[in-house]
């Protein structure tokens, strides 16, 4: 059962009271303790903060204390600030994005109004055993490991690992990595692509999405893996994409035949 959320801001303040007996500064006690209470519930979505100066005298903190801790959690997309009005917890975005078709991240945030955008985390040529077996590929098979943040709006939705089967597409291997992959796959591979295979399973955040998602403790996550076949047979992409699980939720359209 979720803790109900706190509205008095005197209950908030002795929540964030800071323990002078830790060696851990106070805006970053102050930072987690936030972030923890917003990813709890305790602090719900849209309910307005304290001013810098407000918090910090009920605190007993500087201005800086409170203005850092507020920042880095802005920079994490928890807060916004509203000019005179102060500060607020930033609500996710909420994202029902329709199952049932082979489509791309930058396709579904267009079709639901957002403006998608990628921050590249990793990208290597590599070999791996478990990988290619996924495939139905030799051992020494070589693929293109992309990891990637996608994100909707500015805000990250999803961190993305994929891999791509240089066998079946060697071009991949110098592809600048902008735009869609299955738009480079059809225009300069000359791969039409057939269908995908998707399975959604819950799943709890990784050290890596933590970061990704500026969670401060492990929170739920929806984990889809897909491989993608082309028209020939051919698995050319395999994706293990985990979405944070306060923004995303996958419908499907079900007919009675």
């Amino acid at each position: 059962m979720s803790t109900p959320p706190i509205h008095s801001k005197a209950d908030l303040a002795v929540q964030l009271a800071p323990d002078r007996s830790l060696a851990e500064p106070s805006y970053q006690q102050l930072r987690r303790k936030i972030q923890a209470m917003i990813e709890s519930g305790e602090i719900a979505s849209g309910q307005s903060l304290p001013s810098e100066r407000a918090l910090a005298e009920s605190l007993g903190l500087s201005r800086v204390t409170v203005r850092r801790a507020y920042a880095e959690l802005r920079a994490a997309n928890l807060l916004e600030t509203h000019g005179r009005a102060g500060v607020s917890v930033k609500t996710p975005p909420q994202l029902t994005p329709q199952l049932g078709r082979l489509k791309g991240f930058t396709e579904e945030m267009r079709e639901l109004g957002m403006e998608p955008s990628t921050r590249m985390l990793e990208r290597s040529v590599t070999t791996d055993r478990t990988i290619a077996s996924i495939f139905g590929r030799p051992s020494t098979a070589r693929f293109l490991r992309l990891v990637r943040l996608r994100l909707g709006d500015g805000v990250p939705l999803s961190r993305e690992v994929a891999w791509y089967d240089l066998t079946a597409a060697p071009e991949l291997e110098h592809w600048n990595v902008e735009g869609s992959a299955y738009r480079f796959l059809a225009e300069r591979c000359g791969i039409a692509l057939s269908h995908g295979e998707q399975s959604i399973e819950a799943a709890m955040s990784s050290a890596e999405e933590m970061a990704a998602f500026g969670y401060a403790e492990p929170m739920p996550c929806l984990l889809m893996k897909r491989k993608t076949f082309s028209r020939a047979g051919q698995i050319v992409e395999y994706v293990e994409g985990t979405f944070r699980g306060d923004a995303y939720a996958y419908r499907l359209t079900l007919r009675l035949d």
